[in-house]
């Protein structure tokens, strides 16, 4: 019998059928479950697809979030206003759950991703992961001024740095971790190096399949750009649109968004002001098809993202083989190379729109790189962003920890409990149980 950890997952935002780290949590629990017995903990949200229907190899321990948190989409995206009560419920639940026969090998919370959110597995004895995390990036200084537009709440980011030294339970939930997994090495330095146990680069994002270009992609006339994302000012549009200006001379040159948002009117009354319309085309929030149409049609990514943790589209750009051009900061600016794109560093507007120009104008003007460039993409997501290498990592990791002998992985262990389980559990009577905190 192949090793199966049985593993106990947190996710408060799962979910198959919706977007951000709700999808994200919801491919790592629904990869990880072709390989492990997972138990999750996780809440839901009245009228979407249950998620013992979601994941049919997990079982699930679920309840409805509170309602009076969705009325507030937005600051819910971003502040998690339920995390506190799914903290006090989750761990209730996993105090039962530990107290029973089932014997879990390990803890791993997927979610939410921000660094500014305790686990209540720091209560208890078990080994446990934390992650994929990222976030906490401040705006560069030079463009605080452009980004003053943002809502009032996304403000609160200022306080994650204080929050990571002072906050005892987020600082007792890093150091008591057996491993913690980080978007990009920032997130190490973000936390404190003498704080963590492990840590491991891993982005929380994953490429399902591979897409290689036809050898026709290099060859015909024009350069075709693509930027998705939402319509916000870090999102870097602003800066592909400032560059459009100063391409204006390169034949065939076109840049297509795909997006909504305010950020999104503001360039268009920008490509206007520039006389460069005609050079643009706003696609507005289009289907996923759609979505996938614009990567195989275009023959560069323009992502100058310059406070992204992860970055979900350059993933879906190098997975569709296309090369890239990113700010060099964050999610981004660790994933990309000279392998597969092109890093602009994040100085002040006026000269980040040139660079990303002068960008531009080097992979119109080389064929060859291009072509040199999307091999590298592919590359690239074969290596870090496929499901099966990414769960594989994972898995080792859990070894390290669980200092499982290779000559034992094929053999039951003491420590391995394989009984069948049902896949969907009933809520479990909330009965005082004593815990460390």
């Amino acid at each position: 019998m192949n090793w199966r950890p049985k593993v106990m997952a947190l996710a408060p935002y799962c979910d198959g059928t919706d977007v951000g780290e709700a999808w994200c949590a919801y491919m790592w629990i629904n990869e990880l479950s072709k390989q492990a017995d997972v138990t999750l903990i996780s809440f839901e949200r009245p009228g979407r697809k249950p998620l013992s229907e979601q994941l049919p190899d997990v079982t699930v321990i679920s309840k409805l979030e509170p309602s009076w948190t969705r009325r507030f989409e937005r600051i819910n995206a971003m502040a998690k206003l339920s995390y506190p009560a799914y903290y006090r419920w989750a761990k209730r639940q996993i105090k039962i759950l530990l107290k029973t026969d089932t014997a879990f090998d390990i803890g791993h919370q997927f979610s939410p991703i921000a660094l500014r959110f305790p686990s209540p597995f720091k209560c208890f004895d078990l080994p446990y992961f934390l992650g994929p995390l990222g976030g906490s990036l401040s705006t560069p200084s030079a463009f605080e001024k452009e980004c003053g537009s943002a809502a009032w709440y996304t403000r609160f980011r200022s306080l994650d740095k204080w929050r990571l030294s002072l906050d005892p339970m987020l600082k007792s939930s890093y150091r008591k971790a057996s491993g913690i997994l980080g978007v990009a090495p920032y997130v190490e330095d973000a936390i404190g190096h003498t704080n963590i146990r492990r840590f491991k680069v891993m982005s929380e994002l994953g490429i399902t399949e591979l897409h290689e270009r036809s050898s026709s992609k290099f060859s015909h006339a024009g350069l075709r750009l693509l930027h998705v994302g939402r319509g916000v000012r870090t999102k870097g549009l602003r800066d592909c649109v400032r560059a459009m200006e100063l391409l204006r001379d390169v034949p065939g040159i076109h840049l297509d968004v795909a997006g909504k948002g305010e950020e999104m009117e503001l360039c268009k009354e920008l490509a206007e002001d520039l006389n460069i319309s005609h050079l643009i085309t706003f696609h507005g929030q289009i289907t996923r098809e759609e979505v996938d149409t614009l990567y195989s049609r275009a023959d560069v990514f323009c992502f100058p993202s310059f406070r992204e943790p992860s970055g979900s589209v350059v993933f879906e750009a190098l997975s569709h083989g296309l090369p890239v051009i990113v700010a060099d900061r964050g999610g981004p600016g660790h994933v990309v190379d000279d392998s597969c794109g092109f890093k602009v560093a994040v100085t002040e507007p006026d000269l980040f729109a040139g660079q990303i120009a002068t960008a531009v104008r080097t992979l119109a003007s080389m064929p060859e790189l291009r072509r040199r460039l999307s091999d590298g993409a592919i590359q690239k997501m074969t290596k870090i962003g496929l499901w099966p290498a990414k769960i594989a990592q994972l898995l080792s990791m859990y070894e390290h920890v669980l200092n499982i002998p290779q000559n034992k992985k094929e053999t039951s262990s003491s420590c391995l409990n394989h009984r069948k389980k049902p896949k969907s559990l009933p809520l479990l009577p909330e009965e005082a149980i004593g815990s460390k905190c």
